[in-house]
Parts: structure tokens; C-alpha cells; sequence
């Protein structure tokens, strides 16, 4: 049996490969995300980074040029090097974000389809909650509160996302719990926690990979757009503090192009190549859009 099982697992995997390679949104977006976590690992280690250092009156909002690859922001500061440091925050942030909501979502979604009724109504109300409410506002109320450290703000965006991936998991738990391969294993008498996990969760996982892609670009926009908003971590910067800082210099209004549109189109890459690898998954791992 584990003989045949291991055959099966190797031809998913080869036609999972053959997809990936076929799919150019899949291609591109592995490119893009492979040399930005190229660029974070690597980057800040060749170039170190130190926000507190501050560069003197001469070099401010320097334009680009051999000494400073990328120009100074208004600060002094190099911002190839931040740019670089501030790759690893937003991935960070991002991915351990993503991961703190995938587990909620998934957990509750599983939860709420398999036990219906009562369970499934009270989890329902609760992610019906954290879906209308509008979630900046509760963003920034719970920042405001708790504080603008990188960690706080990880742990806040990861607890405030998940409401739509316990919807989507919920759906197909719901269409997977009525399987015969499921009542089969409720007649051998496997428990409730047995079938979740290892039953319904393999199930439903392919889902859950691909909007897991999907909710890192939301994650990483998130963050932006609290730095932007002046609610980032100053001690950690990311892209979307150096659009803060340059937002708070006029770095627009005076024409310093290179204190801006690094970190925007950086921002605007990552989340491209999520989005891309987010949708290619989910066309390769489902069979109806494959077949369309």
C-alpha cells in the first residue's frame, strides 16, 4: 500500500511540476518573488544597514550616483541599503503574518464545516464580524492601542485577515465531509479529530496553499499602508516607511524621484508576484480551471 501510495504522490507531483512550468503567470511570478528573497537574505548582509546612522547636511536627497546607488533620502541616509533592509521587514512581516492567518482561518473554516449546526452557526456570526467590519479603522485602533512594534503589527494583521479563508475552507469542508471515503472512516470508528486532520485537512489543503499565496501580497500591502500611515516600527523600516519618510519630506512636491519610487515599485513587484503565483496555483491544483 505504501508502495502504490508513493507512486501516486510522484505523479501528482509530476503533473504539479509540468503545470507550474507550463504556466508563464507561475514562471514570472518565481522569478520576481526568488530575487526579491534573494536580495533580502543576501542584501543586508553585504550592504549593512543602520537606521540610526544619519549622514550630514551635504548628503541629503542626493540623486543617484556611484557613491549612492540610489541617491540619500532626507536624511542622509543610503537608500540602496535601506532598500535593501527594508526587503526583509515587509517579506517578514508578510509571511509570519499570512502564516498567524492561514491557521485561524483554516482551523475555523475546517471546524465550522464539519460540525454544523450550533459550532458552525457561532463561528459563522464571528467571521461574518471580522468581514464587515471595515478593517482599517480596526487596524489602526488595535496599533494604536498595543503599539507599532514589527511584531505587534505582524500579529495584528495575522488576526485581522482570516475571516475570508475560513469562508473558503468552510465551503469545501462542507462538499468533502459528505464523501464516502468519510463515512468510511466515521464506520472504523476514527474520531473527530482524526478525520479532520487527516482526512478533510489533505483535502482542502490545495486550496489553502493557494490563497495562502494570495493573502501574503494582501499582508504585505497591509503593512505598507500602515508604515505609510505613520504606524510602522521607525527602530525596523520597511518600503512602506520609506514612502512614509518620503511622503513626510515632500520628496514628490521637490522632485527627488529616487526617494519614492524605489520602494513603491518594489511594493508594487512583490505583490505582483504573489498575485501571480497565487492565481497559477490555483489554476494548476484545480482541475475546473485547468479543463477551461
Amino acid at each position: 500500500m505504501s508502495s502504490i501510495d508513493g507512486v501516486m504522490r510522484r505523479k501528482k507531483l509530476k503533473r504539479f511540476w509540468n503545470g507550474f512550468k507550463n504556466n508563464r503567470m507561475a514562471t514570472t511570478g518565481a522569478v520576481i518573488l526568488v530575487f526579491f528573497s534573494v536580495a533580502a537574505v543576501i542584501g543586508p548582509v553585504l550592504f549593512p544597514y543602520n537606521p540610526m546612522e544619519f549622514g550630514t547636511v551635504e548628503t541629503i536627497l542626493q540623486p543617484p550616483s556611484t557613491t549612492y546607488y540610489l541617491g540619500t533620502d532626507n536624511l542622509g541616509r543610503d537608500i540602496f541599503r535601506n532598500l535593501l533592509s527594508g526587503a526583509r521587514i515587509s517579506l517578514m512581516v508578510g509571511i509570519l503574518a499570512t502564516l498567524i492567518s492561514m491557521f485561524l482561518g483554516t482551523s475555523i473554516g475546517i471546524m465550522s464545516g464539519y460540525f454544523g449546526k450550533t459550532i458552525d452557526s457561532v463561528l459563522m456570526r464571528v467571521t461574518d464580524f471580522f468581514l464587515v467590519i471595515p478593517w482599517l479603522p480596526l487596524v489602526l485602533v488595535l496599533v494604536a492601542i498595543l503599539g507599532s512594534s514589527v511584531w505587534i503589527i505582524i500579529l495584528v494583521i495575522g488576526l485581522t485577515s482570516w475571516a475570508g479563508t475560513a469562508r473558503v475552507v468552510r465551503s469545501q469542508t462542507l462538499s468533502v465531509k459528505e464523501r464516502p471515503f468519510i463515512e468510511r472512516a466515521r464506520a472504523i470508528g476514527a474520531d473527530h479529530s482524526t478525520i479532520m486532520m487527516h482526512h478533510i485537512l489533505p483535502n482542502v489543503f490545495p486550496l489553502v496553499f493557494a490563497n495562502t499565496i494570495l493573502v501574503t501580497a494582501v499582508a504585505i500591502i497591509s503593512e505598507t499602508t500602515l508604515s505609510f500611515l505613520g504606524l510602522g516600527d521607525p527602530t525596523r523600516p520597511s518600503w512602506g516607511m520609506m514612502l512614509h519618510y518620503a511622503f513626510q519630506s515632500g520628496a514628490a512636491s521637490s522632485g527627488a524621484y529616487w526617494f519614492f519610487l524605489p520602494p513603491g515599485l518594489c511594493v508594487v513587484l512583490v505583490v505582483l508576484g504573489f498575485t501571480f503565483l497565487g492565481y497559477a496555483f490555483d489554476e494548476i491544483l484545480n482541475p475546473k480551471l485547468r479543463r477551461r
